[in-house]
């Protein structure tokens, strides 16, 4: 057992700090301050990083109800090793970062009573026939067990008034986004390397739950603290360290726009001049090169 994780141990046997637990957890705040300790205890790398990171993760893990337990999958207190500024000159540290699974995003998506269905899926080559990104139309045959490699993941819901959203990422997409905001994406003890699945199924039910789902505010705070370093739970001030796209204007996560391909720039073509699909639109959503920008918006409605 290591110095600085008795130093975990001191910092959550504060009675500020119990008592904070107690607020938003009752009488169930001691057992979540001893699983979030087992987890602690149970990685080396994660008993180094600094007490008020593993804390800040904890008290947002606690604050949306969703247990630090590694084998149920709902949240995570991921360590992160990093380099900070102290006295004028560069210090390494390990801090914890706040990560929800696909399954928490689903926990608290069912929570607000206005989901009739929600799932996130592994789509193999066998069951993968085509899919129309424009239209949303997946083409797959899930009535068949999936085998060969995994081409991507759909994910779906319907809400109880009857809206319903369909959206498929490609497995080079999934991996394109993970590289894109990730810095330790390619690292062996990254969980995009120990678990690619999990990662991709909750990029893409997140992507989807942002985009079109109903953003409670239990909701939002989830989106807002995902794969960050918590610095104040109570203002909720988070650090996005392993995301080197972050300017700090918003969660840039859910400003990734991937790039058009041909095969789809000629369906978005079609659909402005027959279908009246805004061209905007399009732009909005793909990273379009200035001659792709001008075919959109040369083309003239039928």
């Amino acid at each position: 057992m290591s110095n600085n994780q008795l130093t975990v141990k001191d910092f959550f046997n504060k009675d500020g700090v119990k008592k904070k637990f107690e607020e938003m957890l009752g009488k169930r705040s001691t057992g979540f301050i001893t699983s979030v300790m087992q987890v602690v205890s149970g990685n080396n790398y994660l008993s180094t990083a600094t007490p008020e990171s593993v804390y800040g993760a904890a008290a947002m893990a606690a604050a949306l109800d969703l247990p630090i337990n590694n084998s149920l999958g709902f949240a995570w207190i991921v360590p992160y090793n990093t380099s900070v500024q102290e006295d004028g000159q560069w210090v390494k540290k390990v801090i914890a970062q706040f990560q929800i699974g696909w399954k928490g995003f689903v926990q608290l998506a069912q929570r607000t009573g206005q989901y009739k269905r929600i799932n996130v899926v592994e789509v193999y080559e066998n069951q993968f026939i085509s899919y129309n990104k424009l239209t949303e139309n997946l083409n797959a045959d899930f009535t068949i067990d999936g085998s060969g490699k995994v081409v991507g993941y759909v994910a779906y819901f319907q809400l109880i008034n009857g809206f319903e959203k369909l959206n498929f990422w490609s497995t080079s997409e999934v991996t394109a986004h993970g590289k894109r905001f990730s810095k330790t994406f390619d690292k062996k003890d990254s969980v995009w390397q120990s678990d690619f699945d999990g990662m991709a199924k909750k990029t893409v039910l997140k992507n989807t739950i942002s985009k079109w789902g109903i953003l409670s505010i239990e909701m939002q705070q989830a989106i807002l603290s995902d794969q960050s370093v918590i610095e104040n739970p109570d203002s909720e001030e988070v650090d996005y360290v392993d995301c080197p796209a972050n300017d700090g204007s918003s969660d840039p996560k859910l400003l990734e726009k991937l790039p058009i391909t041909q095969e789809l720039l000629n369906e978005a073509i079609k659909a402005i001049a027959f279908e009246g699909v805004d061209p905007e639109n399009i732009k909005k959503e793909y990273d379009c090169t200035d001659e792709q920008i001008k075919q959109l918006d040369s083309v003239v409605p039928q």
